[in-house]
């Protein structure tokens, strides 16, 4: 068996800044079904959200944050990850990442639904890239041994405590078993659940589903971000236009030349994300078209392609100058804020356990994430991790209030219409068609039942491919339930059955395997 202090699964910003931490504590394994320059955080365009500008306050940002969770924050784990905010952008600059300055101070911007600019962002709009090569090129030089194309199976759990895991082979197809003394998952997020998405290709829910098998508790998977604005041209995957876009006073037009956001809200092009991801698809549907478009030709073209140089050239390398013309663009997945169910030190229901980044609900996010607060939950809960487990403090598992408890699993429901095998390209159109921006209980159902019967009908996996279907199905069917439970709208989750907030509703769903 081999052995080790930390093994941490997955090598996006939240497996690379766990491991180099954890390194200075003990032992450390990255298993990664990639390579280790394969994740989501290298697309983050927008940056990372900090208090430490001349007008902004910890008590501002805590403000903003609770104000996008429609509700649903946690007011504790707020408070932890904006105070801690600074101190971890430190973090960042003693590892070496290269922020964009602005006479000699770190350069702020701002986006949606943040009252001040608080964006930190490096190479314009690569922040995510430089962050990411940064801690890459620090663990490839440190002691850390890296396992790529290796897909974690199976979450070992003996009394009560995760004592390692089972790991594929993409390579050889053989199977091999890892012993630890902590186990975090930091797999990412489930954008491919989506036709259009914004999200890497790993991006298939692997860390929830392993958790759900586990016994893990599964929180909050309804609320799924829909980005507003991801390039729409033909047969070019969808590309992020970031938020930081509009933040920089790009408007959005509908193909007839109008700027319609005023029509739908008093903050135009920042309101908050899901306000301007349904505001355009109700403008797409009312001219009958597939986009809508960003203007931000008024820009000078040095501010557009300094600010903005990844995504000025992508669009040029498809034919489209954005200094001179208008860039088409529709909503797309983006951010799955429920996730792994953790306490403010990133621990689950499982001693040993832990969960760091987009797989992770530390209840920072709520209802609606607000925008570039990713990055930071990353830094600030993986830190958390590496003073609980340096502490050796007996793990305690989450806890939630009775009054805001509601817990599921799920069981098989009973279909009797014969259903076609499931493929990624059938699973994305389905969850794209019943369980997108708008939803209600009829799609919702259609789409319950066919996952179910998907789930039932899925062969053993015996690749990389299989298992990630097999992920993807049973995290399918967590977001699918979770939305027909909530029979109300909040935050990301619009039911058009159920078109306001209620209430009653101010509580978290939560599902756990049954017994």
């Amino acid at each position: 068996m081999n052995q080790y202090d930390y093994i941490i699964v997955g090598s996006g910003i939240a497996g690379l800044y766990t491991a180099l931490l954890a390194k200075e504590q003990g032992s450390v394994l990255i298993i990664t079904k990639g390579s280790i320059d394969d994740c989501n955080t290298k697309y983050a365009q927008g940056g990372i959200a900090a208090a430490i500008g001349k007008n902004d306050s910890l008590e501002l940002h805590f403000k903003d944050t609770i104000a996008a969770g429609d509700g649903l924050c946690d007011e504790g784990a707020v408070h932890i990850l904006v105070d801690e905010a600074p101190d971890r952008i430190t973090d960042l600059v003693n590892f070496g990442v290269p922020f964009d300055t602005l006479d000699g101070e770190i350069a702020l911007t701002r986006e949606a639904a943040h009252s001040v600019p608080r964006i930190l962002h490096a190479g314009g709009d690569a922040t995510g890239e430089h962050i990411e090569v940064t801690l890459s090129n620090q663990v490839r030089s440190s002691k850390i041994q890296v396992l790529e194309d290796c897909l974690t199976t199976e979450i070992w759990v003996e009394k009560g405590k995760a004592r390692g895991v089972k790991a594929f082979d993409c390579h050889t197809g053989s199977m091999e078993e890892f012993e630890c003394r902590f186990l975090i998952l930091a797999t990412g997020g489930a954008g491919q659940l989506f036709k259009f998405n914004t999200n890497s290709d790993v991006a298939t829910g692997d860390g929830i589903a392993l958790a759900f098998r586990a016994g893990v508790e599964i929180v909050d998977m309804e609320f799924f971000q829909f980005h507003p604005t991801a390039l729409r041209l033909p047969g070019v995957t969808p590309f992020l236009i970031s938020e930081a876009v509009r933040g920089e006073g790009g408007i959005l037009r509908n193909i007839e030349g109008h700027r319609f956001m005023p029509d739908y809200a008093p903050e135009g092009e920042l309101a908050p994300r899901d306000v301007v991801a349904r505001s355009i698809l109700y403008e797409m549907e009312k001219t009958g078209s597939d986009r809508v478009f960003i203007d931000i030709t008024h820009l000078s073209p040095y501010v557009t392609t300094t600010r903005f140089p990844h995504i000025y050239r992508f669009c040029l390398d498809h034919g489209l100058d954005i200094t001179k013309g208008l860039v088409p663009v529709a909503p797309a997945a983006h951010y799955t804020m429920g996730g792994i169910k953790t306490n403010s030190w990133g621990e689950t229901n499982i001693a040993g356990l832990f969960a760091a980044g987009e797989t992770a609900c530390t209840g920072v996010h709520g209802a609606n994430r607000l925008a570039s607060n990713s990055m930071l939950e990353v830094l600030v809960f993986s830190k958390r991790i590496m003073e609980r487990t340096r502490k050796e403090i007996k793990p305690k598992a989450p806890t939630t209030s009775e009054s805001v408890k509601a817990h599921h699993s799920l069981s098989q429901r009973q279909v009797t219409k014969v259903v076609p095998a499931p493929s990624l390209s059938a699973l994305q159109q389905l969850h794209w068609d019943k369980v997108g921006i708008i939803r209600d209980k009829q799609s919702l159902t259609e789409a319950a039942d066919t996952l179910s019967a998907w789930q039932e009908s899925l062969p053993q996996p015996t690749d990389r491919p299989s298992y990630e279907l097999n992920n993807l199905v049973l995290t399918g069917r967590l977001v699918t339930e979770a939305a027909l439970l909530r029979k109300e709208s909040r935050g990301a989750h619009f039911r058009s059955d159920f078109p306001k907030s209620l209430p009653q509703w101010q509580r978290h769903i939560t599902f756990t395997r049954s017994k």
